[in-house]
């Protein structure tokens, strides 16, 4: 049996091929209806097909090309970028957008060692933060909040 020549592609290939099956496998009780006219079972049936395709192929790469070994896992970004996602979940309805949106921002951000508090990022957030207000507030019609319950919204 040849050896594996690149462990990361190999490890993409089959993540990419086990979110594949899952998706056919939701797929396979909705009616999957024609090209022209989709069922609800056609689109995670469709996607499913070609990721799998994308796995075997990057699986089969994985024996030809030589790669780098796999790093280290990186735990300390993967907590804070989860944990940024569950505080704005729960701070949304609590705090509102115009809080629970920087809050996101801020501990999402300390994942990376490169970010920087500083004047130009704090206008980034502020312009992030007004732009997301506006699109999905105001032009959308996302049921969220600007200030949350806390405040008395």
């Amino acid at each position: 049996m040849t050896a594996i020549r690149n462990p990361r592609d190999f490890w993409a290939g089959a993540i990419y091929l086990a979110l594949a099956i899952v998706a056919i496998w939701i797929g396979r009780n909705y009616e999957q209806g024609t090209a022209a006219r989709m069922g609800p079972g056609y689109f995670p049936t469709a996607l499913g097909s070609l990721l799998a395709v994308f796995g075997v192929v990057s699986i089969g790469r994985a024996f030809i090309r030589p790669g780098a070994p796999i790093a280290p896992f990186a735990w300390r970004p993967l907590l804070l970028v989860l944990g940024a996602t569950v505080l704005f979940g729960f701070l949304l309805q609590r705090v509102g957008v115009l809080i629970a949106l920087p809050c996101l921002i801020v501990v999402g951000a300390l994942a990376s060692r490169n970010s920087r508090l500083n004047v130009a990022s704090i206008a980034a957030m502020i312009g992030l933060v007004a732009g997301c207000v506006l699109i999905f507030v105001k032009a959308l019609g996302v049921p969220m909040p600007l200030l949350g319950s806390w405040f008395g919204g």
